[in-house]
């Protein structure tokens, strides 16, 4: 059965668990639907079986709490806990999609967790990674508090009011918006790939399986 099949079929106040789950364990690092999960509860809204201001906080606190739990769990395990993760699942850990999350990092600092919030890939590396690099908490909480609140209760209320307004056209609007955020997950992830393998081949030493302390120690000098 698929997410939103299942969402659809659950009560209401399960609902809400589900989506805090599942936006929160997409944050902390395993490869979940969440976008497709909060579309489907916000189109929910906008039926009026759930409220759309519920869906919004549990999303929030889900994407927040999921990723400090992250962020945790890279301080604690660093480098070699992507090293084991990549060689488990090298379709989503792998080292081309880690050098291309660290260089994010590199170039943009803390505001890399809060971008990384709208893009598949990079949702489920910012915890982490943030705290693989040893990001400071203080900056790392900013902008991910920021970010969870944007990216899920944004997305939350602008589904919500497309269904509103398209009310009798619903199950219409539910398989286009649907679709429309697999089409973005997966050309998110098409991108980065892409990215992945020509910043690969530009920079073989980031990816050769190497202890990244160097890369963690600019980077700590860039957020410091």
């Amino acid at each position: 059965m698929h997410v939103d099949q299942w969402i659809n079929d659950v009560s209401p106040t399960l609902v809400y668990v589900i989506i805090g789950l599942i936006i929160g364990l997409e944050s902390l690092g395993i490869p979940l639907p969440g976008e497709i999960a909060l579309v489907t509860a916000a189109l929910l809204a906008a039926k009026g079986t759930v409220s759309p201001w519920g869906v919004a906080l549990c999303a929030i606190a889900g994407a927040i709490i999921g990723d400090s739990i992250g962020y945790a769990i890279g301080h604690k395990g660093g480098r070699p806990l992507f090293e084991k993760l990549g060689r488990k699942f090298p379709k989503h850990f792998g080292p081309d999609h880690l050098a291309t999350a660290e260089r994010q990092f590199q170039r943009w600092g803390m505001w890399a967790v809060f971008f990384g919030r709208f893009v598949a890939l990079l949702r489920i590396f910012a915890g982490p990674l943030a705290g693989t690099l040893r990001m400071p908490y203080w900056k790392f909480l900013i902008a991910n508090v920021l970010g969870g609140v944007v990216w899920a209760g944004g997305t939350t209320l602008l589904v919500y009011q497309v269904g509103k307004v398209a009310e009798k056209y619903l199950q219409g609007a539910s398989y286009i918006g649907l679709g429309a955020a697999v089409l973005f997950g997966a050309g998110s992830a098409l991108f980065l790939k892409r990215k992945a393998k020509k910043s690969r081949a530009a920079h073989p030493e980031q990816s050769g399986g190497k202890s990244g302390e160097p890369l963690a120690e600019t980077f700590a000098e860039t957020v410091d």
